[in-house]
């Protein structure tokens, strides 16, 4: 045992139970506990870590462990190797599993239409999100996996994931997206080693991994960098792919992303990967509480020079070519609710599934309060 003053910081172990300290040493008796918990030895208890210890221990490099990525299933002996098809739109791929079956079955609506947002971050505990009542960013490993459970008993068996990074992990260039050990890749392990048949979609953009709150790269004259950017999110969704994700969502907005993340995963052997493109995603200022739930907000100007005109009807049409050409599986609107008519436009001229992305309200229940408040 250490000195009657403090414990040292490394892990102990009593009675098969493992106490690790994240933090400094600390004075003995901050370890001291009057509960007889029989699940713990006495005068013992775990001390909990808060979120900003965990995010510093990740960016020290001391990552938590998650299941490894499961190994390439093998072909039958004397299967031949050959290259990849040059094919952009594969349609099997919505057909991989009974979830993917159900998600794109076009006559029923039902919980297996459902992908459902997760917000995570490094901390254990769930925390609230002040701008999303109700909602929260969810420990990486309980908290997850709890809600996760939830949403399978009611028959919601696909969800998307956005993470919280820490602040001293970002960077202009956004490189922390493609780290293999990062939030995003170790979260998809761990839920693929937990349910193996869960759909699980990715965000691809750089707004949560950039100090400057883009979706892509920020040249010096303010100018969101193109070419550059999509460079960064074939690297980011091959990683999303190598983890074990289902479906990668590009919602950057770049030109040319869908087309060459395609051609990134096929590269590395990921043509069962799936691509939903956020085809319209109109600026809007609906996405305040989601950008604050994962601290995306950009520290100057807006996003308008590469999201869409809410004004512009048409030009959702444009898109939506763009993206079947490059080899889209999926389409999606975003917002979803106060774009009923770009949904419809894309459904009567697409033969791909058509998704939407409804975010919150609390902009248009506020005011509505205001105004009856007022009255």
């Amino acid at each position: 045992m250490a000195s009657s003053s403090t414990i040292p910081n490394t892990p102990l172990t009593l009675n098969s139970h493992t106490y690790v300290d994240l933090k400094p040493a600390l004075p003995l008796k901050n370890y001291l506990s009057f509960s007889s918990s029989k699940r713990r030895p006495p005068c013992l208890f775990t001390v909990r870590a808060s979120d900003a210890d965990f995010e510093a221990a990740v960016v020290a490099g001391n990552v938590p462990d998650a299941p490894p990525v499961p190994p390439t299933p093998a072909a039958p002996a004397g299967t031949p190797v050959v290259t990849s098809l040059p094919i952009q739109r594969r349609p099997r791929r919505n057909r991989r599993s009974a979830t993917h079956r159900s998600a794109f079955q076009e006559t029923t609506l039902s919980p297996a239409n459902f992908v459902y947002p997760l917000f995570i971050h490094e901390g254990e505990e769930d925390t609230p999100i002040g701008a999303m009542p109700g909602c929260y960013r969810l420990g990486w490993r309980h908290g997850l996996i709890e809600e996760v459970a939830k949403a399978r008993d009611v028959g919601v068996n696909s969800v998307v994931l956005f993470p919280k990074i820490p602040d001293a992990l970002k960077t202009p260039t956004g490189d922390e997206a493609y780290n293999e050990n990062g939030l995003v890749p170790r979260t998809i392990r761990l839920l693929k080693d937990k349910y193996p048949d869960l759909v699980i979609y990715t965000d691809v953009a750089l707004d949560p991994y950039s100090s400057d709150g883009h979706d892509g790269i920020v040249r010096e004259d303010g100018v969101i960098m193109n070419d550059e950017t999509v460079h960064q999110l074939c690297k980011q969704a091959v990683a999303q792919a190598r983890a074990g994700a289902d479906v990668v969502s590009p919602s950057d907005m770049m030109d040319g992303r869908v087309g060459a993340m395609r051609a990134a995963l096929d590269a590395e052997g990921f043509q069962h990967v799936s691509i939903m493109s956020y085809t319209a995603k109109y600026a809007s200022s609906f996405y305040g509480p989601f950008r604050e739930a994962l601290d995306s907000n950009p520290r100057f100007g807006d996003k308008k020079t590469y999201q869409m005109n809410p004004a512009n009807y048409r030009e959702a049409l444009t898109e939506m070519r763009e993206d079947e050409t490059e080899g889209a599986d999926i389409l999606l609107v975003k917002p979803g609710l106060p774009y009923l008519d770009i949904i419809r436009l894309l459904r009567d001229n697409s033969p791909l599934p058509i998704a939407a992305y409804q975010v919150l309200l609390w902009p248009i229940l506020a005011v509505v309060k205001i105004f009856l408040l007022k009255s």
